[in-house]
């Protein structure tokens, strides 16, 4: 038992000093050696609103997305593009082999030619009363007939050639030469990085604090910003096993967005009242949160908590009370009971 008082009583000395900074040790006597005035910057450490929020996960994703795929069956012929290329719209992505489709096109041209002569005929055996108006007719039909053929051939025949239907970047390549190409089988995606959004599910509590067109906080730790995000689009029903509403929202363009990130949307709860500080003015020591304050000129420690990051500021939620000085330069040169000089 006096083993184990000693030891606790033995951190806490060492914790003291440390607290106390590297200054010189006091002189016999007890007197501690006053060191020279630090000239600091102070600013009165207030009790501000601020609106308090609730994160909602989501992630980041293009709003112009295709997953391309080919309208006839055949063998691809060229693969004109790879994961990263940027194309423009209608820039070639995908031949397909056209011979077959070619000979119905072929095909479809000569039975428009053999209407044609039949019908140019019958007109004038028409004239000449030597055929009834039913059998014209019947030419007529056959014409228009195969002129919808060649018409149809000549559909196909530009399906052979897959374009981009917007200007964008290619994110996966599904399919490459010699593969063969048919509807419903996907031969690459395509999206747009210039128009990016965040999508998240809202749980059902906080859908009456959103509504459309408002602009709310986007943070996407990856690069280090947060956005501005403006809610576009908002479902009208819940997901019955989540209870969350899924919530769209369009965001800026900023350097090293990327669809697929994680983001948090920040939405308004209420409003509340805090401390906040410079960021620079909390020193971190260790595992330790500190800050000077100014007392009778000289700088007192305190060991603070701190709570939400707010951009430049940072809120306290213990350790300082409204009224007093803080340092909020110069900081990380003091110890405890220093001399300070304000400016």
């Amino acid at each position: 038992m006096r083993s184990t008082h000693l030891l606790i009583s033995g951190g806490l000395l060492l914790m003291v000093a440390g607290l106390a900074g590297c200054g010189p040790n006091p002189p016999p006597g007890g007197q501690a050696v006053e060191g020279p005035a630090v000239p600091v910057r102070v600013q009165p450490v207030e009790s501000l609103p601020r609106i308090a929020t609730e994160d909602v996960v989501g992630t980041i994703r293009p709003k112009l997305r295709a997953v391309i795929e080919a309208k006839v069956s055949g063998r691809i012929e060229q693969m004109r593009v790879v994961p990263g290329q940027r194309v423009k719209a209608g820039e070639l992505l995908v031949q397909l082999d056209a011979r077959e489709i070619q000979a119905r096109h072929d095909q479809a041209q000569a039975l428009r030619e053999e209407a044609r002569r039949e019908f140019k005929r019958r007109e004038i055996l028409l004239k000449d009363k030597l055929i009834s108006q039913a059998e014209f007719d019947a030419a007529d039909a056959q014409l228009r007939v195969a002129e919808a053929a060649v018409q149809e051939a000549e559909t196909l025949l530009g399906y052979i050639r897959v374009a981009a239907p917007f200007d964008g970047v290619i994110t996966s390549k599904r399919a490459d030469v010699g593969d063969l190409a048919a509807p419903g089988r996907p031969l690459v995606e395509l999206e747009d990085p210039r128009t990016l959004r965040l999508e998240a599910d809202v749980p059902e509590a906080l859908m009456d604090r959103i509504s459309l067109g408002d602009k709310l906080a986007v943070r996407v730790p990856a690069i280090d910003a947060q956005l501005e995000g403006t809610v576009s689009e908002i479902a009208p029903v819940a997901d019955p096993n989540s209870r969350t509403f899924p919530v769209t929202l369009d965001l800026p363009p900023h350097a090293g967005l990327r669809s697929g990130q994680f983001g948090r949307l920040a939405v308004p709860v209420a409003e509340v009242r805090a401390i906040r500080v410079p960021t620079r003015a909390v020193i971190v020591r260790g595992q330790m949160e500190i800050a000077f304050v100014v007392v009778d000129g000289k700088a007192q420690l305190r060991l603070v908590k701190t709570g939400k990051q707010l951009k430049t500021e940072v809120e306290i939620v213990s350790g300082l009370n409204p009224g007093e000085t803080l340092v909020v330069e110069a900081g990380d040169q003091l110890t405890d009971g220093q001399p300070v000089q304000v400016q």
